[in-house]
C-alpha cells in the first residue's frame, strides 16, 4: 500500500496504461486527480476508482494547453491541499515513415503531447512536490533509448522527455524529489489504434500481435512498483535490457532488432 493517502496526479488516465494505473492506485487507497481529454471516459474511470476504495477527481485536460495544465495542478491543490506524486503518462504514438508524412505539423503535435505536456505539468507541480519531497514519474518508451523505424517523431519526443527528466532529477535531488522514468516496450494498451498515420489521422486498427505483448495492467504494476521504490528507471522487456548493452558494442544489431519488431508487431 505504498500510495495509501498519497495525492497523485495522473495524466492520460482515461484508457490504456493510465486507466490501469488509476485502478491500481485506487486499490491502494490513493487520492487521485485524473486528467485526460475525453470527459465521459475520464469520469467513468474516476467512478471505477471510487468503487475500488480510492478518492478520485476527474479534471478534463488537454496537456498541449499550458493553461489547462496549470489549472489541473491548481485544482489538485484546491481539492487535497498538496501533491505527492505526478505521473506524466499522457502520450501519443505514430506508425509511418518520415518520407510518407503528408503534413509536418503531425510531428510537431507529437512533440507537444509527449514532451511539452509533461513539461507544463511538471513545471507547475514542482513547488508543491518540493514541499512533500514527492515523486515525479515519466512514461517514456523503449523508443526513447534507441532509434525505431516508423517512429521518427515519436522517438524524438520521448528522447526529449527523457533528457528533460534526467536533467531535472539532478536539479531536484537536494529537495528530496525522486524522478522515475518508465520504459515500456510494446503494450497492448490500445494506444497503437490511436497512433497517427501518414495523413495525421488515427490508424483505427491495432497493428500489434496483442497476445504477444505486455498488458496494460502489467506495465502499470511495474511502473508503480518502480515509483514506489523511487527507482531511477524501469526497463520492462528483456530485449530492452539486453539492447541497452548490446548497443554499446553492436549498434547495427540493435537496429535490426528494432526493424524486426516493427515488421512483426511484437
Amino acid at each position: 500500500m505504498d500510495f495509501k493517502d498519497n495525492v497523485v496526479i495522473l495524466t492520460g488516465a482515461s484508457s490504456g496504461i493510465g486507466e490501469a494505473m488509476a485502478h491500481q492506485l485506487a486499490e491502494q487507497g490513493a487520492c487521485l486527480v485524473l486528467a485526460a481529454r475525453n470527459t465521459v471516459k475520464l469520469e467513468a474511470v474516476a467512478e471505477a476508482c471510487r468503487a475500488r476504495g480510492g478518492r478520485a477527481l476527474a479534471v478534463p485536460t488537454d496537456v498541449i494547453d499550458e493553461a489547462e495544465c496549470r489549472a489541473l495542478i491548481e485544482r489538485a491543490v484546491a481539492e487535497y491541499g498538496r501533491i505527492d506524486t505526478l505521473i506524466n503518462n499522457a502520450g501519443l504514438s505514430m506508425w509511418m515513415k518520415l518520407a510518407d508524412v503528408e503534413d509536418l505539423s503531425t510531428l510537431e503535435y507529437l512533440m507537444r503531447v509527449n514532451y511539452f505536456g509533461s513539461l507544463y505539468c511538471t513545471y507547475y507541480a514542482l513547488p508543491y512536490l518540493k514541499k512533500t519531497r514527492g515523486r515525479i514519474v515519466g512514461i517514456a518508451s523503449v523508443a526513447a533509448r534507441t532509434g525505431v523505424p516508423t517512429r521518427t517523431g515519436y522517438s524524438a519526443s520521448k528522447h526529449a522527455l527523457v533528457g528533460f527528466l534526467e536533467s531535472l532529477r539532478i536539479e531536484v535531488e537536494d529537495d528530496g524529489i525522486s524522478v522515475t522514468i518508465s520504459y515500456p516496450d510494446f503494450v497492448g494498451s490500445g494506444m497503437h489504434t490511436r497512433s497517427l498515420g501518414a495523413d495525421g489521422q488515427p490508424l483505427g486498427h491495432n497493428p500489434l500481435q496483442l497476445d504477444k505483448v505486455m498488458t496494460s495492467d502489467e506495465c502499470a504494476r511495474l511502473t508503480l512498483a518502480g515509483a514506489a521504490a523511487r527507482r531511477r528507471q524501469v526497463v520492462m522487456s528483456t530485449r530492452s535490457r539486453v539492447g541497452q548493452w548490446l548497443k554499446l558494442i553492436a549498434p547495427g544489431q540493435v537496429d535490426k532488432i528494432a526493424k524486426n519488431a516493427i515488421k512483426k508487431g511484437r
